[in-house]
Parts: C-alpha cells; sequence; structure tokens
C-alpha cells in the first residue's frame, strides 16, 4: 500500500509543482491583454530639450482681437471722412488749378480706398474668410494699389514744390503746361502702382479659411514682396521728399517773405508726420524680412515680440491716410476757407461762425493770406 501511495503522491506533487510557474504565466499573460505597457518606459533616460518645440502664439491672436477692429475702425472713420471732405471740396470750387491740386485729389482718393479695405483686413484677423475668392483677391489688389499709388503721389507732391519754389523761375515757364503734365503723371503712378501690386493679385487667395498669399510658405517670393515694399513705399519717398523739402527751406531761408515760417513749419510737419507714421514699421518689416530671410529663428520669445511689433507699427503706418487731408490740404488757408464755405452750404456751421473763422482771423494776423493756396504749402 505505501508502495501504491507513493507513486500516486509523487505524480500529484510533480502537478502542483509544474502548475505553480504555469499559473504565474497565464496570470502574466491576463495582465498584459488587459492593461497596456508604457510606451516610455525604456526612454526615462533621454533628454528632451534638444527636440525642436511648438511656438505659441495666443498673444498674438489675443492682441489682434482687440486692436486691429479697435485701431482699423477708427482709422477707416476717420480716413473716410476727411478725404470725402477733400473730394467734396475740389469739386465743389473747381480747385483743379495747380499741379498740386491735382495730386491732392487722387491722394484723397488713394487713401480712401486704402481706408475702406481696412474693414475687411480688420474681419480676416479676428474670423473665418467667407466671402470668397474674387473679394480676397480684390481687397488684396486694393490695398496695394492705394498704397502705393499714395506714396508715389507723396513723392509728386514734394517735386512739384520743389519747382514751385526753388526752381521758381524755371516752373513758371511751363506753367501753361502743368495740368497736361499733372494728368499724365497721375496717370503714371496709377499704373506703376497697379504693376507693383500684380504679386499680391496672383497669389491672393483663400486657404485655410484665411485670405492670405496662396504660397506664403515661399521665402523668395515673400522676401521679395516685403523687399519691394520697403524700397518703393518707404526708401523711395523718403529720399525724394527729404531732397525736395531740405532744397525748399534752404530757398524760404533765403527769402524775405512773411510766409516763410509758416511754410517752414507746415514742412517740419509733413515730414514728422511721415517719419514717424513710417520708420517704425519698416524697421520692423525689415527685421521680420531678415528673419524670413535666414529661415526663421528658434527664439519663440523673439518671433512672438516681432509679430506684436508688426501689428502695433503697422497700425500706426496705416493712420498716415487720416492725416493727409489736414497736413497736404487743410492747413494751407485757401483750401480751409473753401472748406468752410462748403460746411456753411450744407448748413453744417453758422454765418457767425463762418465769420469768426476766416474774415476774423484773418484781420486778426494782419496779413493777407486769402490767396495762400499751395504756394509754400507742401
Amino acid at each position: 500500500m505505501t508502495a501504491a501511495v507513493a507513486p500516486g503522491f509523487l505524480s500529484l506533487s510533480t502537478v502542483l509543482i509544474w502548475s505553480i510557474p504555469l499559473k504565474g504565466c497565464m496570470s502574466e499573460d491576463v495582465n498584459s491583454s488587459t492593461s497596456e505597457p508604457d510606451p516610455y518606459s525604456d526612454y526615462t533616460g533621454i533628454d528632451y530639450s534638444n527636440y525642436p518645440t511648438v511656438c505659441g502664439r495666443g498673444a498674438n491672436r489675443d492682441f489682434r482681437k482687440w486692436f486691429m477692429p479697435t485701431f482699423f475702425s477708427i482709422i477707416c472713420l476717420m480716413g473716410v471722412v476727411g478725404n470725402l471732405l477733400v473730394i467734396l471740396t475740389v469739386f465743389h470750387f473747381k480747385r483743379l488749378k495747380t499741379m498740386t491740386d491735382v495730386y491732392l485729389l487722387n491722394l484723397s482718393f488713394a487713401d480712401l480706398l486704402f481706408a475702406l479695405s481696412l474693414p475687411f483686413w480688420a474681419a480676416n484677423s479676428m474670423t473665418e474668410w467667407v466671402l470668397g475668392q474674387l473679394v480676397c483677391k480684390s481687397m488684396h489688389t486694393v490695398y496695394k494699389v492705394s498704397f502705393y499709388s499714395s506714396m508715389l503721389f507723396l513723392c509728386l507732391i514734394s517735386i512739384d514744390r520743389y519747382f514751385a519754389i526753388a526752381k521758381a523761375i524755371s516752373s513758371h515757364r511751363h506753367r501753361t503746361e502743368a495740368a497736361f503734365y499733372s494728368k499724365v503723371s497721375s496717370t503714371v503712378v496709377w499704373v506703376m502702382a497697379l504693376i507693383f501690386s500684380i504679386p499680391e493679385m496672383a497669389y491672393a487667395n483663400v486657404s485655410n479659411n484665411t485670405c492670405s498669399l496662396s504660397n506664403h510658405n515661399n521665402t523668395q517670393l515673400k522676401v521679395g514682396i516685403q523687399v519691394s515694399q520697403i524700397a518703393l513705399a518707404f526708401i523711395l519717398p523718403l529720399l525724394v521728399m527729404g531732397f525736395c523739402y531740405a532744397s525748399i527751406i534752404k530757398t524760404l531761408c533765403q527769402a524775405r517773405n512773411f510766409e516763410r515760417n509758416k511754410a517752414i513749419k507746415v514742412i517740419l510737419a509733413v515730414v514728422t508726420v511721415f517719419l514717424i507714421s513710417q520708420v517704425p514699421y519698416n524697421i520692423v518689416l525689415f527685421l521680420s524680412t531678415a528673419v524670413t530671410a535666414s529661415g526663421g529663428t528658434e527664439d519663440c520669445d523673439y518671433d512672438v515680440t516681432l509679430m506684436l511689433a508688426t501689428d502695433a507699427t503697422q497700425g500706426l503706418a496705416f493712420f498716415r491716410c487720416c492725416l493727409n487731408p489736414f497736413v497736404y490740404a487743410f492747413i494751407g488757408v485757401k483750401f480751409r476757407n473753401d472748406l468752410l464755405k462748403l460746411l456753411k452750404e450744407f448748413g453744417c456751421m453758422s454765418q457767425e461762425k463762418f465769420y469768426r473763422y476766416t474774415y476774423a482771423r484773418r484781420k486778426s494776423s494782419g496779413a493777407n493770406d486769402t490767396e495762400t493756396t499751395t504756394t509754400f504749402s507742401p
């Protein structure tokens, strides 16, 4: 009996011994099937500091949400009102007598178109673009054409003032052809502005529910557009205006005229407005172009700061279209008087106020400045 039990006991012990590791293996298989392994368990010793990270631009989006609609609405309202007043005054009193009058009219049309395009830019930065591709291309085209033409007309105004003051004798000989020259040169400016805007017309498209340049990832194209804008819309006007107004001031300092000091102050105001509105934006645009040309930057803080600076300085540069009517048109005495007459005829001003702002001021100044047009005013 002992011999019979022994083999049975041995066989039962063998089964129990082998069942223990088998149970452990089965439990491991069950656990492995019910719980996912940690994919990073074997990589705990790797340094991730050298891996690229996504630069968050939430600050830029939050800034644009309130800055663009607020600031662009102010610019649009002031630009439309100011430039419409210039256009109405010119046509109502038929003030297209000099080259500067023609250039001022074209400048007002360019700034008016520019101001009317700003609400579309504000909407494009805040929400998805739903107006279609045709409106997208039209917005880019109107913006660039009006922008370039406005800068070029500022150049023509300074050139006309240069010949009218610094070269008064030679310009007087061609006074009869002035109207023809002004119309031809104005047409050339609009055509040139249209040519400069061809890249915007060609590559503007709706992409990812945003109206932008469809080939915005093309570095050469983007750099070329920005460099052209800096050269044609800033450096060229700056050089032309700097030379012309410096020569005008030199000529006025040598003349003995009661309007000399007033004319110099007007020129300084024109140059100051141009520098304050355009220099900051073009400096930031140059830095942005340099970053794009070098393939981008890995400094997230610098990238975010550069985008914020671009939005802020661009708004300041756009503010120029509001100031042009006051600096170039309303500052002239006769133009200002014509504007007051227009407001009086439309019932926006009483006879008493009109007299106070025209005849009373002229009498207190002690000078006959009613015929002061743009001869000494830029």
